[in-house]
């Protein structure tokens, strides 16, 4: 007698495909770099600074995802990126701290907040491994902290091909 071949792929509809692309932060990605306004390249001189961002152009920054920086190794005082996100935060969609990949990082994580694990819960989730889009580390971690106190397991990659993660017991 033969063993019929079965079709695993075809019978994984019980699994719950997740694809991070969706929660990637989606527009236009500016960098402010307070290095373009320090005295000498170093020195951040208050009334300088102010003078600076109050006849600063915004339109560059308008609707747009913007990481605040100093790409120089210099003392900037806390109160000189308060200043720059009052000044930001009116024309940007979004103002972060740190360098692009920081931002992208950041708003993964904000938009991965909207993710609710109950939804999954005692479900067979495969978070989506490829695509479009290059995936940060931290979602695949964040997804993963959502998903483990609620899911029966967590696979990742795709439904024919899955590295199992989690299986609870």
């Amino acid at each position: 007698m033969e063993t019929p071949i079965i079709n695993r792929v075809a019978e994984s509809s019980a699994l719950t495909t997740i694809d991070l692309e969706e929660y990637y932060p989606k527009g236009e990605v500016a960098v402010f770099d307070l290095k373009d306004h320090l005295f000498m390249g170093l020195i951040l001189k208050e009334k300088d600074f102010r003078a600076v961002l109050q006849g600063m152009d915004l339109e560059p920054f308008r609707g747009k995802l913007v990481a605040v920086t100093c790409s120089v190794d210099a003392i900037i005082p806390v109160w000189a990126y308060m200043l720059v996100a009052t000044y930001l935060q009116p024309v940007a969609r979004e103002v972060v701290f740190g360098d692009k990949k920081t931002l992208i990082n950041t708003l993964f994580i904000k938009n991965l907040s909207t993710l609710n694990g109950q939804e999954f819960t005692d479900k067979r989730v495969v978070v989506k491994g490829c695509g479009e889009v290059s995936i940060p580390e931290t979602a695949y971690l964040e997804v993963t902290n959502k998903l483990r106190p609620h899911v029966k397991s967590i696979m990742y990659g795709e439904p024919c091909s899955t590295v199992p993660i989690f299986k609870r017991k």
